[in-house]
């Protein structure tokens, strides 16, 4: 039988090579860590700065419009208004490119489904100046809703909030803050560190990730109707994120399943459909 002291060294032994092999995959991984956290503004957004993209969209007329966050950054964005506009709709996009590649989606809101539209680039994005931060879009989108409010002459609660993706963080932070008459949110989630989760489980995003967007923490702070649309084959939101973001929201709502549908997919038809009875309805 080994002595108490035998038992000890074989112990240190042990765990002297156990440090040798294991410390540089530990220290990589540590230094990976590290960087993420640093890093975690350009892992979130990816915004195409202006030249990029088609700035004199055929088919669409709109108005160039300025304004200001409350921290001075100027943004920038189109609004088309409509002559008997179903509803005044402010559109918060995703977390790449810019409203260039979003000129289909607001010519099908102002001529199809028949809404006043704002849709802005936060900062960082397009011609808006700044880089982008959480805090930061969601305080642009307040300083959008404020513009759109005022030009349409309505009260800023009347504007309808829809947003997709990351958008629709946005949209639900600024439904869960000051009310809107409706919110419309397209694959979005129900938190940002359970995407990233998703994409990342070998990091410990869900402790480490400073920007949360945790709507479904906030959407029980709204109290007014509610549309929302998932695909079942996204693959960059997963609609268990979705489903989780529906659950926590108050009545009245309605939960749009879109077959095959993912991510970055044109909305379909019988969705703008649904969107145009929705705002219809309010």
């Amino acid at each position: 039988m080994d002595s108490p002291r035998n038992a000890s060294a074989l112990n240190r032994t042990f765990w002297k090579w156990a440090w040798r092999i294991g410390r540089v995959p530990l220290i990589c991984f540590l230094v990976v860590v590290v960087i993420a956290m640093f890093m975690e503004n350009s892992l979130i957004f990816f915004p195409s700065r202006y030249p990029i993209g088609e700035w004199q969209p055929a088919g669409i007329e709109f108005e160039d419009v300025w304004f200001q966050s409350e921290d001075g950054s100027r943004l920038h964005g189109w609004y088309v208004p409509h002559p008997n506009p179903r509803a005044t709709v402010l559109f918060c996009h995703g977390n790449a490119g810019n409203i260039t590649h979003r000129d289909g989606v607001l010519e099908v809101l102002h001529d199809y489904v028949g809404a006043s539209v704002l849709i802005f680039d936060y900062r960082g994005y397009g011609q808006s100046a700044g880089r982008p931060t959480g805090p930061g879009v969601l305080a642009d989108a307040r300083a959008a809703r404020a513009w759109l409010a005022a030009r349409e002459k309505i009260p800023e609660r009347d504007v309808v909030l829809m947003g997709e993706s990351i958008g629709g963080a946005v949209a639900v932070d600024l439904a869960a803050r000051d009310g809107a008459r409706g919110l419309v949110l397209e694959s979005s989630f129900d938190a940002l560190p359970e995407v990233a989760a998703y994409h990342y489980p070998w990091l410990p995003v869900r402790w480490l990730m400073r920007t949360r967007f945790d709507s479904a923490g906030a959407i029980g702070r709204y109290h007014g109707p509610l549309l929302q649309a998932h695909g079942d084959a996204d693959t960059i939101v997963p609609l268990r994120c979705g489903r989780r973001l529906f659950k926590a929201a108050n009545e009245p709502k309605r939960f749009i399943l879109l077959p095959g549908h993912d991510h970055n997919d044109p909305m379909p038809r019988e969705y703008y459909d649904a969107l145009a009875s929705f705002l219809e309805g309010l």
